[in-house]
C-alpha cells in the first residue's frame, strides 16, 4: 500500500478530466475518478484498464461537503495515499444579468468553486503530514476576466483563482505544490463539435486544445521541483486571440 499513489480527479469527464486521469495512470498512479453519475465512468474506467493501469470511479457530488469528506478517507483508507488531486468542474452558462436568477449564480458557484474549496481543503489535510503532494485547480478564460453574459461563471472562476492563490502561499512552503492551469480557448470536446461546427473544423489546423496535450501540461506540473515551481500556465492553440 505504502508503494502506490493515488491521483484522484474531481470532474474526469469525456475530454479533459479523463485524459488527465489517462496521462498518470500510465506514469503507475492509480486514477481515482469521480463524476455525478458513477455510470458515466465507466468507459474512461476500462480504457485506463485496458492500458494496463489502475482505475476506481466514484458517483459524488463535489458541492456536498460530506461526501468529499468520505471520499477521500475512503481512498486513502482502502486504495492508496493521493499524491495528486485535480479539480475540473466546470459551470459555464451564460445569461444576461437581468436574467441570471439567485439559484443558477448559486449553483454555478457552488460547482465552479465551493467544491473546489472543498476538494482542496480536504487534499490538504492528508497531504501535510506527509509534506508533500500536488493540487491543480483547472482554470478558464472567465478566470481572468469576465465577458458579457457569463456573470456568473466569471464570478466563481475568479474565486476558485483566489482560492488555489492564497492556498499556494500558505501549501508551497510546507511542500505542496498548487497550480492553476488557465485553458484558454475550445476543447476538443463532442459539445465543441456538435454546438460549435465552424470552431471545431479548426481541428485539422491545430486550433484547437486538445485534452492529451492539456494532460501534458498537468504531468509536467506535478513533476516540476520545487526550486522553479509554476503556479499560473495558460494553455491556447496558437490561433487564439488573447
Amino acid at each position: 500500500m505504502s508503494e502506490n499513489k493515488a491521483i484522484l480527479v474531481i470532474g474526469a469527464g469525456d475530454a479533459t478530466g479523463g485524459a488527465i486521469a489517462r496521462r498518470f495512470a500510465r506514469e503507475g498512479y492509480i486514477a481515482c475518478v469521480t463524476r455525478r453519475s458513477a455510470e458515466k465512468l465507466e468507459p474512461l474506467l476500462a480504457q485506463i484498464r485496458g492500458d494496463g493501469g489502475r482505475a476506481h470511479g466514484f458517483g459524488s457530488d463535489a458541492r456536498q461537503e460530506e461526501e468529499m469528506v468520505g471520499l477521500i478517507e475512503r481512498i486513502e483508507r482502502e486504495i492508496a495515499p493521493i499524491e495528486v488531486a485535480v479539480f475540473n468542474i466546470g459551470g459555464n452558462v451564460r445569461f444576461p444579468i437581468t436574467e441570471t436568477t439567485a439559484k443558477v449564480y448559486f449553483k454555478v458557484w457552488e460547482m465552479a468553486c465551493f467544491a473546489g474549496f472543498l476538494m482542496g481543503r480536504e487534499a490538504a489535510r492528508v497531504m501535510l503530514p506527509r509534506g508533500r503532494g500536488t493540487i491543480l485547480f483547472t482554470g478558464a478564460t472567465a478566470s481572468l476576466r469576465g465577458r458579457d453574459g457569463f456573470a456568473a461563471f466569471a464570478g466563481a472562476k475568479h474565486a476558485l483563482r483566489a482560492l488555489a492563490q492564497s492556498m499556494a502561499r500558505e501549501l508551497g512552503p510546507k511542500g505542496i505544490h498548487v497550480a492553476h492551469p488557465v485553458i484558454d480557448g475550445a476543447i476538443d470536446t463532442p459539445w465543441i463539435r456538435e454546438n460549435f461546427p465552424e470552431r471545431y473544423a479548426l481541428k485539422e489546423k491545430d486550433g484547437i486544445l486538445n485534452p492529451d496535450s492539456i494532460a501534458e501540461t498537468y504531468w509536467q506540473l506535478h513533476c516540476q521541483p520545487r526550486n522553479a515551481w509554476t503556479h499560473e500556465i495558460d494553455l491556447r492553440p496558437w490561433s487564439e486571440p488573447w
